[in-house]
């Protein structure tokens, strides 16, 4: 048979008679007799033809319990995708607001207003979720885990000594950078060798040992001393090194007077004596002088890096104690220019401020509006904030400014900022590493806010019990060199 007859000899089975067809098979397989005898012998012959062992059955049972069964299923599944959302949404509040949980402060003068945000509770999961697995999607990996260890997790990393914000930054390659970062190692401090304990040891020692001398042969005169912020001085030279990695070939520091003088002699290289000769009352100037105060005072020097020598200079600066961010900025700019580095590498500026004037004084906020534009550009400024809580006297913050941090001025540019807490120099070193590498990927300027106390008053001469909570505080704390020191008593010190 061929042509029409073919065709018309198996109409019956076209698509359209399906819904028709299934229900007289149907009605065939619970009575034969029911259907029309044509059809019950076309349906017997199927059957002897069937290469299956066994007869066909009523798929109407099969439809019925897997209809039955299916709202099961769906309300199961539905729950399981809701508790995942959840979890993201946890995932992403530790992301955005863990800073606020982190140990940030080493007085300890405020208790962290931990938002409700970072309890599971908050979300729609309960304590029977705690050991369920939930995926992560973290940068280390994208295996399933449960909450209690994902929580675990998302506290190590960001509610430890150290405190991140970057979720207000709009760029996504930018926060999926920083996720990579913070998520690929559980803690940072893991990352440093015995070599590098034993370097912030010696960096943490030079610091309070000058401090030490200063306030013993010279008491009473006027230095600002460091007492309080050692740490900055592992965490300005552990910036050299990593700049100098990255490929600097010069640096250009901006610092007001708290610190300065320790930095002078221990991280760029001032001969102590010159600085001793200088408290001295039978100091002469030489030249054509005409003198200022020691802490004003600036130095350059080379400094030895794995990539080789840096130059590094610190820039005079009065104490109008902001004012020297744009010349710093200015000065790198035409280096810049001078040796063609359009990739803004080879020439860094690294500016130390102040809490109090970071947040109150307008040209850190005009320097910061011009950080990205083409003719004032320099490819990101390092910031570190030395962070003593108090500005003069005013230690309240309610005080001191409208915002939470002394850093929040810096989101108008949506600069990145890393709180560390200075009584982790751990910590410190590594922010240094996570602050260099952000400037040199992304050319844009970045916070390091380093919370530290003072432990004298404004300057040597004014009474630090004014600020009795601060005073108290901090007289009782040990000394970070010796705090330190009682952490890294496992090294093998025989082979350094």
């Amino acid at each position: 048979m061929t042509g029409m007859g073919e065709f018309w000899s198996t109409s019956h089975t076209t698509g359209g008679n399906s819904s028709y067809l299934e229900s007289l098979f149907e009605s065939y397989l619970d009575d034969p007799a029911s259907v029309p005898t044509d059809w019950r012998n076309y349906f017997d012959s199927l059957n002897n033809g069937s290469v299956s062992n066994g007869k066909d059955i009523s798929h109407a049972e099969v439809v019925k319990r897997f209809k039955n069964k299916s709202p099961i299923l769906q309300k199961n599944n539905l729950e399981l995708i809701n508790k995942q959302y959840e979890v993201f949404k946890l995932i992403d509040a530790y992301r955005q607001k863990g800073h606020f949980k982190a140990n940030l402060d080493p007085l300890k003068l405020e208790q962290p207003n931990v938002p409700a945000e970072l309890s599971y509770t908050f979300y729609d999961l309960d304590e029977n979720d705690l050991n369920k697995s939930f995926n992560f999607k973290s940068s280390k990996d994208n295996k399933n885990s449960s909450l209690q260890d994902i929580i675990e997790f998302l506290e190590t990393v960001y509610c430890s000594s150290v405190g991140y914000e970057f979720k207000h930054i709009c760029e996504k390659e930018i926060t999926d950078w920083f996720i990579e970062k913070l998520e690929r190692d559980k803690s940072p401090n893991s990352q440093l060798s015995n070599e590098e304990k034993i370097y912030i040891l010696k960096r943490l020692g030079s610091a309070e040992g000058l401090a030490k001398f200063l306030s013993s042969r010279y008491p009473g005169m006027k230095r600002f001393g460091i007492e309080g912020a050692e740490s900055l001085i592992p965490l300005v030279d552990s910036l050299i090194q990593n700049c100098g990695i990255s490929g600097a070939e010069q640096i250009c520091f901006g610092m007001a007077h708290r610190g300065r003088l320790n930095l002078l002699v221990n991280v760029l290289g001032k001969p102590p004596t010159e600085l001793f000769s200088e408290f001295e009352e039978d100091f002469e100037l030489t030249g054509d002088n005409t003198g200022d105060v020691k802490y004003h005072l600036g130095v350059s020097s080379n400094i030895l890096t794995p990539n080789g020598e840096v130059h590094v200079s610190l820039n005079n600066n009065p104490s109008h104690l902001e004012i020297v961010d744009p010349v710093i900025i200015g000065s790198v700019r035409a280096r810049q220019d001078r040796l063609g580095d359009t990739d803004r590498e080879k020439v860094v500026p690294i500016l130390i401020h102040g809490d109090a004037s970071f947040s109150g004084q307008g040209v850190v906020m005009e320097t910061l509006q011009m950080s990205q534009t083409r003719a004032y550009g320099v490819g990101g400024t390092i910031h570190i904030i030395v962070n003593n809580q108090i500005g003069f006297t005013t230690s309240n913050k309610s005080d001191a400014r409208s915002t939470h941090y002394a850093s929040d001025v810096a989101k108008m540019i949506e600069a990145p900022i890393i709180h560390v807490n200075a009584d982790d120099p751990e910590s410190i070193v590594f922010a240094s590493k996570l602050a260099t590498d952000f400037r040199y990927k992304f050319k844009r300027d970045v916070i390091i806010d380093m919370v530290c106390f003072r432990r004298r008053g404004h300057n040597e001469t004014d009474d630090p019990s004014q600020n009795t909570t601060c005073y108290v505080s901090s007289s009782s704390k040990p000394s970070r060199n010796k705090k330190y020191l009682s952490k890294s008593v496992d090294i093998n010190w025989h082979y350094y």
